[in-house]
């Protein structure tokens, strides 16, 4: 669909598509062709935009606006929320997410590289540089529908996703997001039991955090959508604290040895962040019983890897030819 869209300069704004949204459904007795609803804006200047190309388009794409003989209608799902601007927003996004949820250029967009969790502001981010130039209109689409925002520290060069589509995230694009985060070779992999017992336990340390903060805290399963942020789960020390300062890389084990890989990424986030790092060990024969609690190692670049009772095994090396001169 993005592909298809890519040479329209301007998708529209909530203002826009109110106007003509709420047209459609006042006149439904006025049969309007395409070509008339290009007239309805024809020298209308609205948000300080005066040329109008992709607004049709896009939402044919979408389906907010269907056609049949070249007769252009609105449809009823997103008829019966235009009692306000707002309601509307809320509205056009489910079918916007709706329709781009399989697209390809979206996925390119939107995963894993691009994505990062924002510490202070408790919210998944999305460097502005995975749009690009070729997607600029889709850009300002979503800023004008307040999916994503602008970030607080004006320096730094992200858009937060609006907090208030979190859950239709999650429901349409997360699944996908979560299929390609690592590649179609490792999504093969994922499929393996090693993916599903990680994800059994990431779930587990979850409840457990929730838990242990008494359900006073939102607890971020950052692994969700990231795949290399170096941690699982962001956290909190007390429930009284205000930014999550536990950052926790979960891993599962089966037998009575406790063990785990750690990666490269995953070792240099340890070492960055000291004390505010946690490993919790969770053992998959034990965690469906009712009082377990997993192994819980704080800065373990220090409790581990610097700690005789814990045996350390490489388990691949980098080879790399440096330069010699001759």
């Amino acid at each position: 669909m993005l592909k298809e869209l890519r040479h329209y300069s301007n998708f529209g704004t909530p203002n826009y598509f109110f106007e003509l949204l709420t047209t459609l459904k006042n006149k439904q007795n006025v049969s309007y062709l395409r070509s008339d609803i290009e007239k309805l804006f024809y020298n209308k200047i609205i948000d300080g935009r005066s040329v109008f190309d992709g607004c049709l388009e896009l939402a044919l794409k979408i389906d907010i606006l269907q056609t049949s003989d070249n007769i252009v209608t609105i449809n009823e799902g997103i008829s019966n929320s235009l009692n306000s601007v707002n309601q509307m927003i809320d509205k056009f996004n489910e079918f916007l997410f709706l329709a781009l949820k399989k697209d390809e250029e979206f996925h390119k967009i939107f995963c894993s590289e691009h994505l990062s969790h924002d510490i202070i502001y408790k919210s998944l981010q999305i460097n502005n540089a995975a749009f690009g130039l070729k997607h600029s209109n889709l850009k300002q689409l979503l800023i004008d529908f307040r999916t994503i925002m602008n970030h607080p520290t004006p320096e730094i060069n992200y858009f937060i996703i609006n907090t208030r589509y979190k859950k239709l995230f999650d429901k349409t694009v997360l699944p996908e997001i979560k299929k390609r985060k690592i590649g179609i070779e490792e999504f093969r992999k994922s499929m393996e039991l090693q993916q599903i017992y990680g994800e059994e336990a990431e779930r587990f340390v979850m409840d457990y955090e929730t838990k242990r903060l008494n359900n006073k805290k939102e607890i971020d399963w950052v692994a969700e959508y990231i795949v290399n942020e170096g941690y699982d789960v962001a956290s909190y020390d007390n429930e009284n604290d205000d930014i999550p300062n536990r950052f926790i890389e979960v891993k599962s084990y089966d037998g009575d040895t406790p063990y785990f890989f750690w990666s490269r990424n995953e070792y240099l986030t340890a070492k960055r962040k000291q004390q505010e790092y946690w490993i919790y060990l969770v053992n998959r024969k034990e965690m469906n019983n009712k009082n377990y609690e997993p192994i819980m190692k704080q800065n373990p670049y220090e409790s581990i890897l610097k700690d005789d009772i814990w045996e350390k095994l490489v388990d691949k090396y980098k080879i790399e030819l440096i330069n010699v001169n001759p």
